[in-house]
């Protein structure tokens, strides 16, 4: 969906594991939505999900051997693991170390229904001590339907390409050219606390490479 969910380059073989983990967190959401609550519902209510689990990654063995076997050598055991996301991996930023995203799309997104270039996003720039409640908000608005198509967030994972100290928050809108659904995400997120202004960026500014400089903004929208 966004150029920017592009993650640089480490060395192996953590940088394996890291890939292996990012995508065992995005079929084990899968799965565990199919069966009941989000991932973070679990975790957050201090619910064991332990048997799913175990189901899951038995298929991500079978279907992704390689990765399967990446994790294993990086945490030692399927317990490990089970515990790294028991502990907020995947869940809580300021908990999550392994992946510079977590992503929450909303319910009946589909990313082939999605036109990348029409896609905007509005960017919440928080300090670290306010990253974990001001996700929980746009996470739990955007599972129930009432932002755009997908929001993501920055982790405590250092990220070398990151031009900001500061966290941020990305909130997804179908189309940068729909001003009333954009701004209807923008007087959402006034409801939900975030009242200072921020900026909303179309994504054919990220294709470009183009990002705010001194003298230049890349902001289509301001509010």
């Amino acid at each position: 969906m966004d150029p920017e969910m592009t993650e640089p380059e480490e060395n192996e073989p953590e940088a394996l594991s890291d890939v292996a983990f990012g995508l065992f967190e995005v079929l084990l959401n899968r799965g565990l939505r199919g069966r009941g609550p989000y991932l973070f519902e679990l975790v957050e209510k201090g619910m064991e999900f332990r048997m799913d689990f175990d189901t899951i990654f038995g298929g991500f063995r079978s279907e992704y051997p390689p990765l399967a076997d990446a994790l294993i050598q990086r945490f030692g055991s399927p317990d490990a693991i089970y515990a790294r996301f028991r502990e907020g991996e995947g869940v809580i930023p300021s908990k999550t170390t392994l992946m510079y995203w977590i992503v929450q799309d909303a319910p009946g997104a589909a990313t082939g229904q999605v036109d990348d270039e029409k896609v905007g996003k509005w960017l919440i720039f928080l300090e670290g001590d306010q990253v974990d409640e001001g996700w929980r908000r746009v996470r739990d608005d955007t599972c129930a339907g009432l932002l755009g198509i997908s929001s993501k967030v920055s982790t405590a994972k250092p990220n070398p390409e990151s031009r900001d100290r500061r966290k941020v928050i990305y909130v997804y809108t179908m189309d940068w050219a729909d001003e009333t659904d954009v701004m209807r995400v923008r007087e959402r997120l006034r409801d939900r606390g975030f009242t200072e202004r921020i900026g909303y960026k179309r994504n054919i500014e990220t294709f470009r490479g183009e990002y705010s400089q001194k003298g230049k903004k890349v902001t289509f929208y301001s509010a």
